[in-house]
């Protein structure tokens, strides 16, 4: 007779919650089973909270580590204790979905149970699914941008924000970026929120060309990019205390603007973040006490508006939205050169090079492109190699483009034909989707 699989039962605020194959190695490279991630999420149930608790939340789940496949769920799983609270969210597309809402820690190890490391809740909460009460501010710097270069953005965010009587609460996202979240009262709807993100983000490209950018479009992009649809529905991001899919598993880590200057992103992990906890507390405690209006950023939208700067592209799978320019990718829209009447040419000169069901298969791919085509490569930047994660009809894979705007013209290789296909690779007949919350392991 088969012997029962191991597990082991929690008392956690007076409520039984069974961890399921406990020793279970989620995180190779460090050794970090289920049951460590598991107590990590009990050492910070309070900041957890804080950022997650009382709102719904899609559920990233890598039940076989971080080097194997994963998948969002925003529906939480039917069999499920009576205490799970859920809350009923409509999306974009008319579907709707019952996710969880964790109020307290043994919804936090339920989670962590279903091997969920990222706690990515909406920006609401569940008394009120249609007002935010978080305005998001996502720095994601492009490909060779570093962590000094991330600070110096940071900190024009910081004034920005001050500027316009906003109070910002910076974290490390636990990847590359920083995040910087903003409490402000429950008065605007998501396109509105939206659209004062678009206006900072535009503001902080003003005030930093050189190392900021408000493009949409990948192959516009130079810097850091400060990504405003993050604050459109449906969107999320993952909250303060979140644990990585990174070999030393690094978490999201709440930090003072001080410190923001004083510290590396690998510094905060699922093994030092409790101790910190334990002896300084959470930094975002006071995040509550501090809800801001997001008039004078709208006025500022206004503003633009009336300049003639229109609406930011929104994600592709939105619906086209008023006042919103058309959405033509900067790759496929045409330019007729000076003194070439009718000869049109491409803005932004891209190829496909790779595409493949796995991010490190694509990533192969892109190396025998530059072993074919050495010349072509090394006028490369690490800004020109453009990574995508797409949306197929029932699992993720990625693309990978190069931009050759630095190359010379006569060095540029032609498009070649990739295998497999595009409705081999996606199960679409159609062209390709981008997804919106849809990735690949780190």
């Amino acid at each position: 007779m088969a012997e029962k699989a191991e597990r082991e039962v929690l008392v956690l605020a007076g409520r039984e919650v069974a961890i399921t194959n406990p020793r279970k190695v989620l995180f190779p490279e460090a050794g970090y089973s289920k049951l460590d991630v598991v107590h990590y999420f009990l050492a910070v149930a309070d900041g957890a909270l804080r950022g997650a608790g009382g709102r719904p939340n899609v559920l990233v789940r890598y039940p076989n580590g971080i080097h194997d496949e994963f998948f969002y769920q925003k529906r939480t799983p039917q069999t499920r204790p009576d205490w799970i609270e859920v809350a009923a969210l409509k999306f974009p597309s008319g579907r709707t979905a019952e996710e969880i809402v964790p109020r307290d820690a043994a919804a936090l190890a339920w989670m962590a149970n279903l091997a969920c490391l990222e706690l990515h809740p909406h920006p609401v909460r569940a008394d009120d699914l249609d007002h935010p009460d978080e305005l998001r501010v996502d720095l994601d710097p492009v490909a060779g941008i570093e962590w000094p270069q991330l600070r110096e953005v940071a900190r024009v965010v910081h004034a920005t924000l001050d500027d316009f009587g906003l109070v910002g609460w910076p974290k490390t996202s636990g990847s590359r970026g920083i995040h910087v979240n903003v409490r402000i009262d429950r008065r605007w709807t998501f396109v509105e929120v939206r659209r004062a993100a678009v206006a900072l983000a535009r503001e902080v490209e003003r005030r930093a060309p050189a190392l900021a950018t408000s493009k949409w479009w990948k192959e516009e992009r130079h810097g850091v990019f400060i990504d405003y649809n993050q604050n459109a529905k449906d969107r999320t991001v993952a909250a303060a205390y979140s644990v990585r899919p990174r070999p030393d598993a690094r978490v999201s880590a709440p930090l003072t603007w001080g410190e923001i200057d004083q510290c590396d992103p690998g510094d905060f992990t699922l093994a030092t973040m409790p101790r910190r906890y334990a002896e300084s507390g959470d930094r975002h405690a006071p995040i509550d006490q501090h809800p801001g209006s997001l008039e004078a950023l709208l006025e500022l939208a206004a503003r633009h508006e009336r300049d003639g700067l229109g609406d930011a592209p929104w994600p592709p799978q939105y619906k086209k939205q008023p006042g919103e320019a058309p959405r033509v990718q900067p790759s496929r829209a045409r330019a007729t050169p000076a003194g070439s009447p009718g000869r049109r040419v491409p803005k932004h000169p891209l190829i496909e090079v790779a595409r493949a069901r796995r991010k490190e298969e694509a990533l192969q791919q892109l190396e025998s492109w530059k072993a074919r085509y050495p010349d072509a490569a090394a006028w490369l930047q690490p800004a020109d190699v453009l990574v995508d994660s797409m949306r197929g009809r029932s699992a993720t894979w990625t693309r990978v483009r190069v931009n050759l705007q630095h190359v010379p013209i006569q060095q540029r290789p032609a498009q070649e034909q990739l295998e497999p296909s595009l409705e081999e690779i996606s199960g679409w007949s159609g062209p390709p989707r981008k997804p919106s919350r849809a990735r690949t392991p780190a």
